[in-house]
């Protein structure tokens, strides 16, 4: 039997688009919110979507804060 090898996850640079614009990810804006959550509802890491570490921690209060108020999904509704 094989070993098994490690998966590569494809690294992204570091470009946080909130630093570069000097905003902060809002639960309000939900159209800002849904790029950095799959398809199945998951919030991505900071590796997958190059954001900053503070960013991506105000960035997983919001979209969890947004999901408590309904104005997210929890998980999307299979086929």
């Amino acid at each position: 039997m094989k070993p098994r090898s490690p998966r590569r996850i494809k690294n992204v640079p570091k470009n946080c688009p909130f630093c570069k614009n000097d905003t902060q990810p809002s639960y309000k804006e939900i159209e800002f919110l849904t790029p950095y959550v799959s398809e199945r509802g998951k919030i991505l890491s900071h590796m997958r979507t190059g954001l900053c570490s503070k960013h991506q921690r105000h960035l997983t209060t919001s979209v969890k804060h947004a999901r408590h108020l309904a104005l997210m999904p929890f998980m999307l509704k299979p086929n």
